[in-house]
């Protein structure tokens, strides 16, 4: 004889549900604890850096951030591979200062006052990365990923008349050269004042020819 089946109790299928948002929930908190984590190694890595150097030893990063040296190498297996996440953050501190600053016809210039910032505020991070061999895959593909955040910056400041026409985003390398002489300040007050100063050089070197034009 057939036994017909009994429906789910309802009360069973509510404790189930419950479950299943109580481990979903935990993964979720899981990841942003480990987000914040790597977030803290980062700022740490970051400040240890700037003040001794990309030597300085991993045990004052990890001073810093409050973490463990297993927390440490969890997230990032070598120093190479800390420099590198840094490296993917200013890219995608880049990135986020473009979508913020939308259609703005300035936009190309307000990017070029934070890369300013960044050298001084990270000049062993700044200098290592200018050191660095551009044939290396993480510095072109972040060389390259930047170039493009720009064309559309660049472009509008053209329309614009805000810079030159000439201007293309192949010479944001150079532009970025441009701006690191401010890396022989050994004072942050002395970084600050050549990046000012390298900033009003290239403004007005942009910006010379549509002047003239006009």
């Amino acid at each position: 004889m057939c036994v017909p089946q009994q429906a789910d109790n309802p009360v069973t299928q509510r404790l189930a549900n419950r479950t299943l948002l109580s481990d979903n929930n935990s993964m979720t908190a899981q990841r942003a604890d480990a987000a914040a984590r790597r977030a803290l190694i980062l700022d740490a890595a970051d400040h240890v850096f700037g003040q001794h150097g990309v030597t300085a030893p991993l045990d004052l990063v990890v001073e810093r951030a409050q973490v463990g040296r297993a927390t440490l190498y969890r997230n990032f297996p070598d120093r190479t591979a800390l420099i590198q996440a840094l490296l993917q953050r200013t890219v995608d501190r880049i990135r986020r200062q473009v979508e913020q600053l939308g259609d703005r016809d300035d936009a190309l210039f307000e990017v070029f006052e934070g890369m300013a910032q960044r050298i001084i505020d990270s000049p062993a991070l700044a200098d290592y990365w200018r050191a660095v061999d551009s044939d290396v895959p993480a510095m072109r593909a972040a060389r390259e990923t930047v170039r493009d955040l720009l064309e559309e910056p660049i472009a509008r400041a053209k329309a614009a008349g805000l810079c030159r026409a000439d201007l293309e985003k192949t010479d944001i390398s150079l532009i970025s050269g441009m701006l690191g002489a401010a890396l022989r300040g050994k004072t942050r007050d002395e970084r600050a004042q050549l990046a000012g100063r390298a900033l009003q050089l290239l403004r007005g070197g942009l910006q010379g020819a549509t002047s003239e034009a006009r």
